[in-house]
């Protein structure tokens, strides 16, 4: 990926879909930050749609749906609103030194038996797509919709040619700026290890581990998830820990390739897994 006129492309030849918010401000930025959102809503094209409504007053530069395909909102030389009533390191108004990528997710979740895991906006979300954990504002569980591998891995491809291009400082989650007012992107998002291969922090990458035999890969933490269509992990496969889900599953990023694919990302039951030395 590249970045020209504060366009983002795939390669030298291919914008990604560009769609124009009327909600920002055309003076440039003071980008800073890097700032993590979900969308809390169910589709790409709803996410759009919404953004493109100057009734909303809400935009962001980058949509990044649950495939991985991009959508952008704003240039990067312009400040979209996504931020809100924000501050960080004594800096008011996030909006004007940042960067705004949303993740198409829909957040936070309610428990409606028979029915299961419901959305704000009343979706039934599959038990797959689900994690259960404490947001670090709050003292209690909720559930919350899981992120999948490959927008992650859009996510920080597309996060590592913004800090590049543009010398942002530091990756931030709305919940951060905001902790009073917003939980985005949430526990379910691997925020600590997506700021540190983002950043490129030398000294601050995860540890490396092998497995220690056959070791499924999962689309979510618990058995009760679907395997990746390349598992079982081979034993002495080196994987490195992306995020934990209460001290036993683990988020991978697999390091070597299996059956010829590379770039596996997914959780491992950790039992199964010796720190390399």
């Amino acid at each position: 990926m590249l970045i020209k006129n504060h366009r983002l492309f795939i390669n030298e030849n291919t914008q990604v879909p560009f769609h124009l918010s009327p909600n920002r401000w055309t003076s440039r930025p003071d980008l800073k930050f890097l700032i993590m959102h979900y969308t809390a809503s169910g589709s790409l094209q709803s996410s759009v749609s919404h953004f493109l409504n100057s009734g909303a007053r809400a935009s962001a530069h980058l949509l990044i749906d649950r495939d991985g395909s991009i959508v952008q909102m704003v240039p990067f030389n312009q400040t979209a609103w996504h931020a809100g009533e924000s501050q960080w390191e004594g800096l008011e108004g996030i909006n004007r030194y940042s960067v705004g990528i949303e993740l198409v997710n829909a957040g936070k979740l309610t428990h409606t038996p028979p029915v299961g895991w419901r959305s704000w906006f009343q979706t039934t979300i599959p038990a797959e797509e689900v994690i259960v954990a404490k947001h670090k504002n709050n003292a209690f569980e909720s559930g919350w919709q899981t992120f999948t591998g490959k927008q992650i891995e859009t996510a920080l491809e597309v996060a590592t040619v913004i800090i590049e291009k543009y010398h942002i400082t530091n990756v931030l989650g709305h919940d951060d700026i905001s902790p009073y007012r917003k939980v985005d992107p949430g526990p379910a998002f691997p925020m600590d290890a997506f700021r540190s291969k983002a950043l490129g922090r030398v000294n601050d990458q995860p540890k490396v581990y092998s497995t220690t035999t056959w070791l499924n890969i999962r689309t979510g933490p618990g058995s009760q998830f679907q395997r990746l269509d390349e598992s079982p992990l081979p034993p002495d496969t080196r994987v490195a820990i992306l995020d934990d889900h209460h001290h036993t599953w683990r988020f991978v990023d697999v390091l070597d390739p299996v059956s010829e694919v590379s770039g596996i990302q997914g959780w491992v039951h950790g039992g199964y897994l010796r720190e390399l030395v």
